[in-house]
Parts: structure tokens; sequence; C-alpha cells
């Protein structure tokens, strides 16, 4: 049976379980980079509820349900699961609506969005603790920068590194992924992002796409906030932001480092690692799975990524690799 009449089948028994008419709209509501389809409903009330299809031979919904009980445990808003067939790859969820932080955001509204975000993310850390969500551990966190030199590099810009520049990369990513790993540890959404923040009436903000949570390092989801992949702001500005995060952590009794100085560089570092693994997906996803429209934001990423390397002397070696694959060649001219 072909995915999408599996998927009516399954709804048709969900809203009328005795075999009576029950007539529901279904349209597309988001796709995501991965294999997961968002699809919402539109009950003959007017009522909504959104509709993951999970197809289980590419993705497992079991997560997913884990952390959404999980971060509603901490305080948090999160899609309510009304619905389950893990065996099919299907959840019935309730629906946050379609205003994404991305489309909210501007300078009229950012410091409140980002105040909720911030309430909510220290409310996710505060409730931590390990071995409930698999470790960030050195081997994930490997695999992930791994994608930078394999897809970003060797497939995107189509360049093969020589010695010396390999084992630049080997020891930037080395100190990098040694930073990460001796911050503290809290439970890390990995995709806290605009796209994955939904702007709601009560409780906002709706929290998305958390099935892939890790326990990890404690800045990992804050860079992933203000050095979002979607949306930039100056310096100024998000220095702003993490200084009243670092405060509210502090606050909240979260193990940040007392000393400003230190807790940010951890914070630049990680961004490091995270901007270094999406230059990776973004190419994979378009190079693999035919999805281009990521390339328009790798300028952003790189740009993050250039501002982190240049600043501290221990990643200036990835710096100068950066400038060497992304040199423009000139266009040799005959003259006579």
């Amino acid at each position: 049976m072909p995915r999408l009449a599996q998927l009516d089948d399954w709804l048709k028994r969900q809203f009328s379980p005795d075999g009576e008419k029950h007539d529901f709209r279904l349209t597309r509501a988001s796709s995501d980079a991965s294999f997961r389809r968002y699809f919402r409903i539109t009950l003959p009330d007017g009522g909504t509820r959104i509709v993951m299809d999970a197809p289980p031979e590419h993705e497992d919904c079991r997560p997913f349900v884990k952390v959404a009980a999980l971060f509603s445990a901490a305080g948090v808003n999160v899609p309510a699961v009304e619905a389950e067939d893990l065996a099919q790859g299907f959840l019935l969820l309730s629906d946050f609506g379609d205003t994404t932080y991305l489309k909210a955001l501007d300078a009229s509204t950012a410091r409140e969005l980002y105040g909720d975000a911030v309430d909510a993310l220290v409310a996710i850390q505060r409730a931590s603790r390990p071995g409930i969500l698999p470790d960030y551990d050195r081997n994930l966190l490997r695999r992930e920068i791994g994608l930078f030199p394999k897809w970003y590099v060797a497939r995107h810009r189509r360049v093969a590194l020589n010695d010396r520049q390999t084992a630049d990369l080997g020891a930037v990513f080395e100190k990098i992924l040694e930073n990460a790993l001796a911050q503290p540890k809290v439970f890390v959404h990995r995709d806290y992002h605009s796209r994955n923040l939904m702007r709601t009436a009560h409780g906002n903000p709706g929290i998305l796409d958390f099935q892939d949570a890790v326990y990890g390092p404690i800045t990992y989801d804050l860079v992933s906030l203000f050095r979002d992949a979607y949306i930039a702001w100056d310096e100024e500005t998000e220095l702003d932001y993490v200084i009243r995060y670092w405060e509210t952590a502090r606050g909240a009794g979260l193990p940040v480092p007392l000393d400003f100085y230190d807790f940010y560089r951890d914070y630049e570092w990680m961004g490091a690692q995270r901007q270094l693994k999406v230059l990776g997906i973004f190419a994979r996803l378009y190079h693999r799975d035919a999805k281009d429209d990521y390339l328009k934001d790798l300028p952003r990423v790189m740009d993050y990524l250039r501002r982190v390397c240049t600043r501290y002397t221990e990643l200036r070696p990835l710096a100068r690799v950066l400038n060497e694959i992304e040199e423009v060649k000139t266009e040799t001219r005959l003259s006579f």
C-alpha cells in the first residue's frame, strides 16, 4: 500500500473507530532535513492536529515520544502525543500553528522571544540527569565534525586536502572535541533554533524536532539558538543575549563557569564544532538528497566559523585551511 494511503487509513481509524464517515482535510505542513514529513489535519469543527510520517525503515518514532515526555515533565511546551503507531511510523500530535521563530523574529520581537527561549532552555537543562539520554560522546562529536572534510571540502568544494591541511584539521578538531567533552553536561536538544521553535500564545515557545536529544555540553543548544544557520544578529546583540542566558543559568544553579570569559570561550568553541557539522550536513543535503534550499545559508554558517577561527590562536590553522579551500581561482587568459 502506498505510504499516503497507509497514513489515510490510520487516520480514519483514529477519527472514525466505528467506521462512520469522518471528513478531514490533510495538507502538507512541513518537512525537515530527515526522511520525516509533517501533515496538518483540519477537522470539520475547525480543529487541527499534526501528523508525523516517519518511515520506519529510515526513522524511529520512539525517541520522539520519550523526549516529549521528558521535556514536558521539565515544564516546557512540546506537542502532546495523542496517538501513535510506532510500527508504521505515525504520530498524531497537537498543533502549534505555523508561526516559527524564524517568521516572527525581528528587532521588535527578538528580546521577548529569545527571553522565552532561554527560560525554556534553562528549564530543560535544570531537569538534566545522566543515564536517561544517549551521551554526546567523543565518537558522536567526531562523526559530526567529520562531515565537513567529507561533504563540504571534498564533495562540495571539490578540494583534495594535502597532508599538511589534513594534519591541521585533525589537530584543531581534537582541540575542539577536548573542549566540548570538558564542559558540564546537560540535556541537549541538538537543533534548538528558529525553525524548531514556534511562537505560541501560551507557553511560548512550542518546541519541535527534539528526537535526537542527547546528554552533553551545556553551551551546545545556546550556540544553536544565537548562531543560528537561518538568521544572524550583530555581535553586540548576540553578546547581550548570551550574557542574559549566563546570568539566568547562574541564578538557576546550572554549572556554568563563574567567569563569563570562560563561558563565552566554551560557547564559541562549541559553535565551531556545530558550524563544521552544519556545513557538512548542508552540503550532504544538496549532493546526496537533492535538497538545494540549504545552500543559501552556507555563507552565514561559514562567517560564524571564520570569526571564531581568527579569534583564537589554537584555531587559526583551521582559518588557514578555510582560506585555502575557498580561494577563488583566477582565470588564465592568453595575451597577444
